[in-house]
C-alpha cells in the first residue's frame, strides 16, 4: 500500500472526522482524483511536439496520456476543430496517492523561492488547482531530452463539501501553504 494512503486510512480519517464533527465515517472528505493536464499550443503547427511530450510525460503521470482536441475553431487562434492542442492524465487510487506523495515531498519543495500554496487555489467545492511553470522538476523527467519548458497544471478532486474541509484534508496529507 502507498504510503500517503496508509497514512489516510490510518491517522487523517480519524482525526478530520473527529475535528468537523462528523457521525458517519463515510462523510470525511478523501482525495478523489488528480487531473494533470499540458497544453500545447505549438503542436498545430509541429505534429512532431505531441511525442516528444507524451514520452515525458507518461513518465512522470505512471500511464499513458489522452490527447485534447479542439471543441471548435477559433481564427484569432488559428485553431480548427478536432486540432491536438493539449494532453492530459486522470489518476485514481495508488497511482494517484503515489503522485500525490511525489508532489508533496519531492517536487514542491525543489520549486524556487517556493513559500507555499495560496488559499485561493481552491474552489467553492474544495478541489485544489496548482500550476507549475516546468517539468522538469519532476524526478522522472530527464532534462536532456526536453527540447522546451512547458507548465502543467494539477487538479486535485476531493469529495470535501466546502474549501475548509477540502483545505484540512490536503493540510493532512501535508500538503504546504501559506499562513
Amino acid at each position: 500500500m502507498q504510503r500517503l494512503k496508509e497514512k489516510y486510512m490510518t491517522e487523517v480519517r480519524g482525526k478530520l472526522q473527529q475535528e468537523l464533527g462528523l457521525k458517519n465515517s463515510l462523510q470525511v472528505p478523501k482525495v478523489n482524483k488528480i487531473v494533470i493536464s499540458i497544453g500545447l499550443g505549438e503542436a498545430k503547427d509541429n505534429a512532431g511536439v505531441l511525442d516528444k511530450v507524451k514520452v515525458y510525460f507518461s513518465q512522470l503521470a505512471g500511464q499513458m496520456p489522452v490527447v485534447t482536441k479542439a471543441k471548435k475553431s477559433i481564427a484569432s487562434f488559428k485553431v480548427s476543430q478536432g486540432q491536438p492542442i493539449g494532453m492530459m492524465v486522470t489518476l485514481r487510487g495508488d497511482k494517484m496517492y503515489a503522485f500525490l506523495d511525489k508532489l508533496v515531498s519531492i517536487v514542491l519543495p525543489k520549486v524556487r523561492d517556493f513559500k507555499g500554496i495560496s488559499q485561493n487555489s481552491f474552489d467553492s467545492f474544495g478541489n485544489l488547482n496548482i500550476g507549475l511553470k516546468e517539468q522538469i522538476i519532476f524526478p522522472e523527467v530527464d532534462y536532456k531530452t526536453v527540447d522546451k519548458t512547458r507548465g502543467l497544471a494539477v487538479t486535485i478532486t476531493t469529495t470535501a463539501r466546502n474549501r475548509e474541509q477540502g483545505k484540512k484534508l490536503l493540510e493532512y496529507l501535508g500538503m504546504p501553504f501559506k499562513d
